[in-house]
């Protein structure tokens, strides 16, 4: 935190939701020197612009970090003010002036088509929002009407698709291109049809008539992992396991030869298992009383807990038993990106619950709830939305919660950038969730305990059917083969791809 006359300090702070935000200028007010954001970094990608750009700074530059002027008039210095030569993509070294030429020269109106033309955003992904910003800037600039679609095979939003599949009953990917779509989709609009799909009905990904629509590590139920092998993640509701399921991980990683590691979301990793092994493994686990973990699918993949009340004396309530029942009813639910949670016993937050999608935290008098939190390359803090609740209105807010994002956010968009870019922030998400503002709470509700309802393990499904084991051979016409070309070699006292 630099200090002296040279140098002047906008600072904003917000206590009840958790958010600090900080920026540093010179003395006359012309340039942004640096700055932090805590809790809430949806001017990043631009403060960081007009950083190393050298911007001039507007008239009041502490809009830039409280975004709404009075009287309610948004000021942002926006990308139409980043220069030609600002770097947009550092990953790829692409240019606001190259993007902009994509759109005007070749006729690129998709951020897809954006990174076909230029390779911005195929790198780590970080610029994509800004991408997108710079070719919805262009486009309105040359007068050509812009809206949300899912892709060039989709004149809708995922938003909007989501209710026409709903109202039509559709359940299959061919069904709802025939119904809405044209031609023969594309990569965008395959999996985002399969999760819209999979957050309506909770059917088995692998059916014959999706399976070719999913992303790759849908397809197997498993993540590919380097050298063409695969991972296992049972899931551990909670992090708790017995001593029995141990020894059971144990036997299987030892029997088919892979590499264990415990995970940050306390469970047990295991690693370099071959296609053609899964159905067996998982056959395994599942006798011994596993179910997927859905480590592979845009689903919610943990509950992590601290050991609360049951063991720690500064425990105010017994997380691990409720991080085991919120596990267990949004187990293998399906959205937009993935979702991770957290209880933790106490404010000491042994189980990091600010960090997740949804977290809650022991009080002394019953739970706080915290929203749309992540870490990642950008983290965020989650924000508070309802305090003291007691376990039943908790549950009854996060069932409304994970609806309404399930059912209004972009494809691919985590909840932290989907809050980010909502207009009304937490105040409004508070107003939806816990004020019932657009009554619609009791449908939310409904809808998510017809999921929970309908939920089945999809490797039992996969392991109980001949025909679906089938997909799984590496050879169709040797299934017992494996894949040849998959090797192995040595890494402390286990093995690991060679590649």
């Amino acid at each position: 935190f630099i200090a002296g006359d040279e140098y002047r300090s906008v600072i904003f702070e917000d206590n009840h939701n958790g958010i600090y935000k900080r920026i540093n200028f010179s003395s006359d007010g012309k340039q942004l020197l640096g700055g932090i954001l805590v809790g809430d970094a949806d001017a990043y990608n631009m403060l960081q612009q007009i950083c190393k750009n050298k911007l001039a700074l507007p008239p009041e530059p502490e809009y830039l970090i409280i975004k709404q002027k009075p009287g309610g008039s948004e000021q942002q210095s926006g990308v139409a003010s980043l220069p030609d030569d600002a770097l947009i993509c550092s990953c790829e070294s692409v240019t606001k002036a190259a993007i902009c030429g994509a759109v005007t020269e070749n006729n690129c109106e998709t951020v897809d088509a954006i990174k076909k033309c230029t390779r911005a955003g195929t790198g780590c992904g970080g610029c994509v929002p800004m991408v997108k910003d710079i070719l919805l800037d262009t486009m309105k600039q040359q007068g050509k009407y812009v809206r949300n679609r899912l892709c060039e095979h989709f004149d809708y939003s995922r938003q909007e698709l989501y209710d026409l599949v709903k109202l039509q009953s559709l359940k299959n990917y061919d069904d709802v291109l025939d119904e809405f779509g044209n031609g023969d989709g594309c990569e965008i609009c395959r999996p985002a049809v399969s999760s819209i799909l999979a957050s309506l009905w909770n059917d088995l990904i692998v059916k014959k008539e999706n399976a070719t629509s999913q992303d790759t590590n849908d397809r197997f139920l498993a993540n590919i992992q380097k050298g063409g092998t695969y991972s296992v993640v049972p899931r551990i509701p909670g992090g708790e396991i017995t001593p029995d399921k141990l020894i059971v991980i144990g036997q299987v990683a030892k029997k088919y030869e892979l590499y264990t590691k415990i995970t940050g979301g306390q469970r047990i990793d295991m690693f370099g298992a071959h296609l053609s092994d899964l159905p067996k493994i998982w056959e395994e686990l599942i006798a011994a009383g596993f179910e997927s973990g859905h480590a592979y699918g845009k689903a919610l993949r943990t509950v992590k807990s601290c050991v609360g009340s049951t063991w720690c004396r500064f425990g105010l309530h017994d997380s691990v038993s409720f991080a085991i029942r919120i596990e267990e009813r949004y187990r293998g639910l399906r959205a937009p990106h993935k979702i991770k949670s957290a209880v933790s016993g106490c404010i000491r937050e042994c189980a990091e619950a600010q960090s997740k999608d949804f977290g809650i935290i022991a009080t002394e008098k019953g739970w706080n709830l915290y929203v749309c939190g992540n870490g990642g390359s950008k983290p965020q803090h989650a924000l508070l939305l309802a305090n003291d609740l007691d376990s039943e209105t908790c549950i009854k807010y996060i069932d409304r919660f994970l609806m309404f994002y399930i059912k209004t956010a972009d494809p691919l968009t985590r909840t932290a950038t989907w809050l980010n870019k909502m207009e009304g922030g937490i105040n409004y998400l508070r107003n939806v969730v816990v004020n019932d503002s657009l009554q619609i709470g009791e449908q939310l509700e409904k809808e998510m305990q017809a999921l929970v309802d309908n939920y089945q393990c999809e490797w039992k499904q996969v392991v109980d059917s001949p025909e679906q084991r089938k997909r799984f051979n590496h050879f169709v016409n040797v299934p017992e083969e494996k894949d040849p070309t998959v090797k192995f070699e040595q890494l402390r006292d286990q093995k690991k791809a060679a590649w």
